[in-house]
C-alpha cells in the first residue's frame, strides 16, 4: 500500500491517520473528513488531542494512506486476461525469433499502450520487437513533460479501473502494483443546482456485485427520484438478461435514443449520462453509441470492484511506460525514439517492404505492426490498399479531439476530494486535485487541478488564454467560495493546456462493423490500437487487449512469416 505524509490536520483526504511517535504509537482513523460528506460522531478530536499530547515527543502529523488494492484476482475477466498473458510466456521458443517492426508507440494513448503491449507480449513469446516512438518522450496520450519549474503536465487525466483486467495483469506482471493509488469506492458528481456541493454514489464493501452497485444507486436520492430509478432499472433489464450479444446489438443507437426507446426519462440522461458519456469518450450522449455505456455498466455492475478507481502514483512515462520498455529491452527488444514513420513502402506484390522514417531511414522486419491512431493510418495508407474492404471501412473511424488543462493555484483548495470528480459542467468532463490524488504531485500548500475539457471540437482551435478563461468560469461554480472567474479569489500561478486534435476514436453509432481485426488481409501486416476489434472499445484496457490480440496473431502466424522471409531472401539472392 503506498502512502505519504504531511504535517497538517486540516487537508481533505480519503483516509487520514493521526500519528504520534514510535514510542507511543497511537492511531485514529478519521474516515469522516468534512470534505467526504460524513460527520465524526464517535469521538472528539479535541479530547484525543488533549489526552495524548502530553506523552508525544513530536508534533501531531496526518498521514494520507491510500485504500488497499481490491481483490481482483478471482474475477472471470482477470483470470481470462492472466491466461492470455501466460500463453506468451509458455509458448515454444522460436528457433528463429521474428523481428517485428511496430510503428506508433506514442502518438496517442491507444497507440502508446497498444504498441507497448504488442511489443511486451511478443518479447514474452521469444521474438524481437523493434518499437518506433515518434517523439522524444514515451507515452503518447499518456505522455507527460516537466516544465521549467520541475512540475509535470500530462496529455490526459488517467484513471485505472478495477474492471481493467488486462491492465491490472500488466501491472502485476511488471511488479508495479504498488504504483496504483486506489481510492474509496465511490463515484462523486458535482451538483449544478447547488454550486459547491456534491452528490455521491457509494459502493458498500460488504455487498457483492451487483448488489453493491444497486445499493449505491438506491441510496442516492439527490440526483434521481425513485420513479426515475425504477424506470431506469426496468429499461436496463434487457441488457442484464441479454448479456454481451444484446450489448453489441445496441451499437446502432445513441445513448439518448436508447434511453428514450426504453422509456427512461430524459432527466436520467441529463443527470447522470451526460457526465458519463463525456468521461468515457469526450462526447455527449446524443452522439455516443449506447454500446459504450452498456459495456461500462455491465462491468461496473457485474464485478464488485469494477468501478473502483486508482490513480498512478506519478508521471506516466516514468511510472508506467519505462517499466514496460525495460522489460522489452531485457528480453532483447528495441525501443527507438524520434522515429516517426513517413511512409509504408510496398513490394510489387503489395506486401510491406519497409517503414520509411522521417529521417530517411528504412526499417525492415519479418512482420509489421501499425499501432498509431487510426487517423494517422488513414493518412499513410498506401494507394494500393485503399480499395480493400478491410481498410476502406476505416473511414468511419475518426479520432475525437480533447483538451487537458492544468492550473496551479496559490493556495490549497478545500472544496475537493482525494478522488476523480465528475464536473457535470457543459464545458468540462472530469477533474481532480492532483496535489491530493497523486503522490509525486503532492503539495500541502497549493492545489493543482487537472481537468478534461470536453467536448472540445469547438475549442481545439482556440487560444490557451480563451480556454483558461472559459475553464475559470466553470470552476467558479464548482468552488464558489474559493475561485472567481475574474481571479479575485484564488490566484493562478501558472497553467498548461495540452491539445490532442485526434485522441481515441469517436464511438458513435454503427462504428462496430468498421473496427478491424488485428490481422490484416495483407500478409505480414497487423494493426494494434483500441479502435481494433476487442470488447473494451476506446480505453486503456482496450489498447492493452488489442496489443495482446495483435501479438497473438503474429505468434500464430509464425510458420507463415518465416516461410515468407525465406522466400524474400531467396528472391533477393536470385537478382
Amino acid at each position: 500500500m503506498s502512502h505519504f505524509g504531511y504535517a497538517c490536520a486540516t487537508q481533505s483526504t480519503s483516509n487520514c491517520i493521526l500519528l504520534g511517535n514510535s514510542r507511543n504509537p497511537t492511531s485514529l482513523s478519521s474516515w469522516g473528513s468534512e470534505f467526504l460528506g460524513h460527520s465524526v460522531t464517535n469521538f472528539s478530536i479535541a479530547k484525543v488531542y488533549g489526552r495524548k499530547q502530553r506523552n508525544w515527543h513530536c508534533p501531531l502529523k496526518v498521514v494520507c494512506v491510500d485504500y488497499p488494492r481490491p481483490e481482483l484476482e478471482g474475477t472471470v475477466n482477470f483470470l481470462e486476461a492472466a491466461y492470455l498473458s501466460s500463453t506468451f510466456r509458455n509458448s515454444p521458443r522460436p528457433q528463429k525469433p521474428l523481428e517485428v517492426v511496430i510503428a506508433g508507440a506514442g502518438e496517442s494513448e491507444d497507440s502508446c499502450l497498444a504498441g507497448l503491449s504488442t511489443a511486451k507480449y511478443l518479447a514474452d513469446a521469444g521474438h524481437k520487437p523493434i518499437l518506433l516512438e515518434a517523439r522524444d518522450v514515451l507515452g503518447g496520450k499518456i505522455a507527460a513533460w516537466k516544465d521549467k519549474d520541475g512540475d509535470w503536465y500530462e496529455t490526459g487525466l488517467h484513471i485505472f479501473f478495477g474492471a481493467y483486467p488486462n491492465v491490472q495483469n500488466l501491472f502485476g506482471e511488471l511488479g508495479i502494483n504498488d504504483r496504483l493509488q486506489w481510492k474509496e469506492h465511490s463515484m462523486i458528481f458535482a451538483r449544478p443546482d447547488k454550486p459547491g456541493e456534491f452528490s455521491r454514489f457509494d459502493f458498500a464493501e460488504v455487498l457483492p456485485a451487483p448488489l453493491n452497485g444497486i445499493w449505491a444507486i438506491l441510496k442516492n436520492n439527490e440526483m434521481l427520484t425513485w420513479p426515475e430509478k425504477i424506470k431506469f432499472a426496468i429499461g436496463l433489464l434487457p441488457a442484464m438478461v441479454g448479456g454481451q450479444s444484446y450489448v453489441e446489438a445496441q451499437d446502432g443507437l445513441s445513448v439518448q435514443e436508447w434511453m428514450r426507446k426504453q422509456g427512461v426519462p430524459d432527466r436520467v440522461t441529463d443527470e447522470v449520462f451526460i457526465a458519463m458519456s463525456k468521461a468515457l469518450n469526450f462526447i455527449n450522449p446524443d452522439e455516443l453509441s449506447m454500446q459504450c455505456i452498456l459495456i461500462a455498466l455491465n462491468r461496473f455492475l457485474q464485478e464488485k470492484h469494477g468501478s473502483k478507481m486508482a490513480f498512478l502514483d506519478g508521471n506516466p512515462p516514468e511510472r508506467l511506460c519505462m517499466p514496460i520498455v525495460e522489460h522489452i529491452q531485457s528480453l532483447g527488444g528495441e525501443v527507438q525514439l524520434n522515429s516517426r514513420i513517413q511512409k509504408i513502402k510496398l513490394n510489387q506484390d503489395g506486401s510491406v517492404d519497409c517503414f520509411l522514417l522521417n529521417n530517411g531511414k528504412e526499417v525492415r522486419g519479418d512482420a509489421y505492426v501499425f499501432a498509431a491512431p487510426v487517423d494517422i493510418l488513414k493518412l499513410l495508407l498506401p494507394d494500393e490498399w485503399k480499395e480493400i474492404s478491410y481498410f476502406k471501412k476505416l473511414e468511419k473511424l475518426v479520432g475525437v479531439p480533447v483538451i487537458n488543462v492544468h492550473i496551479w493555484f496559490d493556495r490549497k483548495l478545500k472544496n475537493t476530494y482525494d478522488h476523480l470528480l465528475f464536473s457535470r459542467s457543459p464545458l468540462l468532463s472530469v477533474y481532480a486535485d492532483m496535489s491530493l490524488t497523486c503522490k509525486e504531485y503532492y503539495d500541502p500548500n497549493r492545489s493543482m487541478l487537472e481537468l478534461v475539457f470536453a467536448p472540445a471540437e469547438e475549442w481545439i482551435s482556440c487560444s490557451d488564454t480563451e480556454i483558461i478563461e472559459a475553464t475559470m468560469k466553470e470552476l467558479a461554480k464548482l468552488f464558489p467560495d474559493e475561485i472567481a472567474a475574474d481571479g479575485s479569489k484564488a490566484k493562478i500561478l501558472k497553467y498548461h493546456v495540452v491539445k490532442t486534435p485526434r485522441s481515441v476514436y469517436k464511438t458513435i453509432p454503427n462504428c462496430e462493423p468498421c473496427r478491424p481485426l488485428q490481422r490484416s488481409p495483407v500478409e505480414g501486416f497487423y494493426l494494434s490500437g483500441d479502435y481494433t476489434k476487442q470488447k473494451y472499445l476506446a480505453s486503456m484496457e482496450g489498447a492493452v487487449l488489442s496489443g495482446k490480440f495483435c501479438a497473438q496473431a503474429i505468434v500464430q502466424d509464425y510458420e507463415m512469416l518465416v516461410a515468407r522471409a525465406q522466400r524474400e531472401l531467396a528472391g533477393a539472392g536470385n537478382v
